[in-house]
Order: C-alpha cells, then sequence, then structure tokens
C-alpha cells in the first residue's frame, strides 16, 4: 500500500509499507523519514550501522542519513517528505522538531511507543490515507496539516520520554537550538565557547544543561556531527582524505587524521578499507 502527492514546485510526500522495494524514494536523498515497525522485527542499517527495530518502534531520519533495509520480518512503515511540501526550519516555532528529531549527527532520535501512543499516531495515518480519497485544491494543505499533526504528537512523545515539561521548555530549546547551530556550523565552528557566545549562555550552563537531560556533552556533541560527516563522505564519495579534512575544516590532513583516530578508534585508511569492503561483500 503506498500513497504519494506531488506539488507543482516539486513538494513531495508519501507513506509506503514497501520503502525497500520503492526504488524511486530510496534515490530521493531530499526526504525526511519516519519509520515505524508496526509488526514483527526490521533490521536497517543507517549510515553503515545496522539497528534493530521491534514492533512499535520508530525512529526520525534527515536527508542526510544513508539508509539501507536489510531484513523485514513482519510489516513497517515509512512517512517520508520533504523540505518544499513542509520546512522544519520554517515552521519551527509550530513544531520544534529541529534539532530534536532531526538533526545531522549519528545519535538518531529512537522511541518505544507505548499501546497509546502506538494508536495515537496509528489514528493520524488513518486520516492521511483517507484524504487520498479527496480530490480536490484542498488536498495540499491538508495533507500538510496532517503531517504537522504527526509531527507534533511525534515530539510530544519524544518530550515525554526526555521528561521535558512545561516548567523545562526553555531550557530544552536551547538544547536544541545547539543541535541545529552545530548542524549548521560545525565545519568552522568546532569549540562549544563559539556556540555558547551565540546562544548568550556561557560553555558551564550549557554543560550542566545537557548533563541533566543525561545527553552527551556539548564538546561531544560537536566531534560526533564531525565523525559523522567524516564517515558519510569517506564512504559515500571517491573524495581523498585530504580533500575530506579540508571540506570539514581542519588545518591539515594531520590534523584531520588525529581527529578521526581519536574518535572511530582506527586510521581513516583502515575504516574506509574495512566499511568498503563490507558493503561489496553485501
Amino acid at each position: 500500500m503506498e500513497y504519494r502527492f506531488n506539488t507543482p514546485l516539486n513538494g513531495n510526500i508519501a507513506m509506503t509499507y514497501h520503502y525497500h522495494e520503492d526504488a524511486a524514494l530510496r534515490r530521493d536523498k531530499s526526504l525526511y523519514k519516519f519509520v515505524w515497525v508496526q509488526s514483527g522485527t526490521l533490521d536497517i542499517e543507517v549510515d553503515h550501522v545496522v539497528m534493530h527495530l521491534e514492533k512499535d518502534e520508530i525512529i526520525s531520519l534527515t536527508p542526510l542519513h544513508h539508509v539501507e533495509v536489510k531484513r523485514v520480518e513482519g510489516e513497517y512503515l515509512t512517512f517520508l517528505f520533504n523540505s518544499n511540501f513542509y520546512c522544519i526550519y520554517g515552521h519551527d516555532k509550530e513544531v520544534s522538531c529541529n534539532g530534536f528529531l532531526f538533526h545531522g549527527s549519528s545519535h538518531i532520535m529512537r522511541l518505544q511507543l507505548s499501546a497509546a501512543q502506538s494508536e495515537q499516531l496509528k489514528s493520524i495515518i488513518d486520516i492521511f490515507a483517507g484524504e487520498f480519497g479527496i480530490k480536490d485544491n484542498l488536498q495540499e494543505e491538508m495533507l500538510r496539516i496532517i503531517l504537522k499533526r504527526f509531527i507534533i504528537t511525534y515530539t510530544r512523545i519524544a518530550r515525554e520520554k526526555l521528561d521535558v515539561g512545561q516548567d523545562k521548555e526553555k531550557s530544552f530549546d536551547i538544547i536544541r537550538r545547539y543541535y541545529v547551530l552545530v548542524d549548521n556550523h560545525y565545519k568552522e565552528k568546532k569549540q562549544v565557547q563559539d556556540y555558547a557566545e551565540m546562544l548568550y549562555r556561557s560553555p558551564k550552563t550549557l554543560s550542566n544543561l545537557f548533563a541533566a537531560y543525561g545527553l552527551p556533552s556539548p564538546l561531544r556533541i560537536i566531534h560526533e556531527r564531525i565523525e559523522a560527516e567524516a564517515k558519510r563522505l569517506l564512504l559515500y564519495t571517491n573524495k581523498s582524505a585530504k580533500e575530506i579534512g579540508e571540506i570539514l575544516g581542519f588545518e591539515d590532513l594531520a590534523a584531520f587524521s588525529r581527529f578521526f583516530r581519536k574518535m572511530a578508534k582506527e586510521s581513516i585508511s583502515e575504516y574506509r578499507k574495512k566499511e568498503k569492503e563490507g558493503i561489496m561483500a553485501n
């Protein structure tokens, strides 16, 4: 079963139970994705790391993530859209998901839904599917409203997991904005102080905030974002290590090599050789 809608301005939204069989959707590198296991299990590879998902587990992925479904034992749903259909940056005040559900690091939002939460999201999916039986000039905006409702509901569930109540919203918003800033500036700004200044906070305040939510340290988040991009470029491009180091803002190859070995626990050449051999074997 598949539902797909395209706008005249190249906006796309889709829902499918067979993402792994849809070559067009898999080729489209502009799509944000929710992947939700509805029965059985799913093995999905994200940036060359396999995740094993079980019933009512759901993850959110950005266009930056390289995704491959490895094994399906049951049924899963994929809900996809691009920025031309709904821009999470432009509507950030409405849905508050940018930097929380969606960011470019290797830390992926992964939720285990309760029965009640699953029913909540399923009711939205049912409304979405039903809307495809109505063909009029209001359909596009209605689908956008339904998508927004899904994102807001998912965001609320994720906030509940992290115990973000009304009294903590302001402090958590700082964390969310930090992730957004790191996504936008990690190539040229590699110190917590740089981001603290943009947020009008001290580095110590940021460290305490992240610790309070059990999150990696602010510096670790910068390093993990750089590492994630380095690995993507090493695996999915033919660029040399020197070129990648320059793209990521390192002074020279030696500095990039030291950073990569410290983060990945292996050299650049070892990582590229091992992972590309793994890709060829599969």
